[in-house]
């Protein structure tokens, strides 16, 4: 299995966003035009031969996507524990299949995972078995340097510059990575707001220029518990969101030490958790 999905099977995968035709509707009465919308793919995930998951998502850097999903999940401890990626048009025409190769003993601890969920009264919550599985223990997140707010100010309008794909649509989220001093270095967008941050997760894990502990994560979201938890298993201790962060993302921010802010509004944001650490 290779790292990187055949060029045959890339070139088959859909397009990020397809134009249809479209009425525009006003007091000054109704117009034909065509306008972008922004594609949505079921993306089933498998993990040495065994169906995982599946994910609607944008079609796209879903190698990033298998990375990040796979340990903000908590199913691989640190990037070297996947051995290989393949992305492939599904052969019924339903989708894409990501066929994701781990580590055995990653495997082993997947599988004894799903067994101790069987059987399990379900909590409702998303499909999810229990509550534990809900919010992972998690270690709190190493604090790094100090954020300038001019440099997270700056980091925030850099990526509205960069997001494509949301001007071509206007239905996706994005997630950025920039360094300390407000420089961006990545972005990733997806219809959904998990998935973008995912995909940043999984770029940065692919790259050793850009050391996760002195840097920081900005959403064009709000700042679920997920997207905080996500996170901190990836060792960010950073997040700033557009919107609002709900309380227990806040509460949870404050137990892994991830520096929290939010309403992110031109040169005006909230600190909800370690307003210290921001300068």
């Amino acid at each position: 299995m290779t790292a990187h999905a055949a060029a045959s099977d890339t070139d088959l995968l859909p397009p990020c966003a397809e134009r249809r035709q479209v009425v525009r509707a006003g007091m000054d009465g109704l117009h034909d035009d065509t306008d972008a919308l922004a594609t949505e793919v079921a993306i089933a995930l498998e993990y040495n031969g065994i169906s995982h998951a599946t994910m609607l998502a944008t079609p796209a850097d879903l190698e990033d996507f298998a990375y990040g999903f796979s340990l903000s999940e908590g199913i691989i401890g640190q990037a070297q524990d996947l051995r290989g990626v393949e992305v492939a048009p599904d052969p019924c025409g339903l989708g894409i299949v990501v066929s994701i190769e781990i580590s055995s003993a990653c495997e082993h601890r997947l599988k004894e995972r799903r067994r101790a969920l069987t059987g399990r009264t379900g909590c409702g919550l998303c499909g999810v078995d229990s509550l534990p599985e809900v919010v992972r223990p998690l270690p709190p997140v190493q604090a790094g340097r100090p954020v300038a707010l001019a440099a997270l100010f700056n980091a925030q309008k850099a990526m509205r510059v960069q997001q494509h794909l949301h001007d071509d649509t206007g239905a996706t989220h994005a997630a950025g990575w920039a360094g300390r001093d407000g420089t961006l270095h990545l972005v990733r967008e997806d219809v959904g707001r998990h998935n973008a941050l995912d995909k940043l997760i999984g770029a940065l894990a692919r790259r050793h220029d850009l050391p996760v502990g002195d840097g920081m994560a900005l959403v064009s979201s709000r700042a679920s518990f997920e997207m905080v938890q996500k996170s901190a298993a990836a060792g960010i201790d950073v997040l700033a969101a557009i919107s609002a962060p709900t309380a227990l993302a806040a509460d949870l921010a404050t137990r892994l030490n991830v520096a929290l802010a939010g309403f992110m509004r031109g040169d005006r944001c909230t600190l909800y958790a370690h307003a210290g650490r921001f300068i």
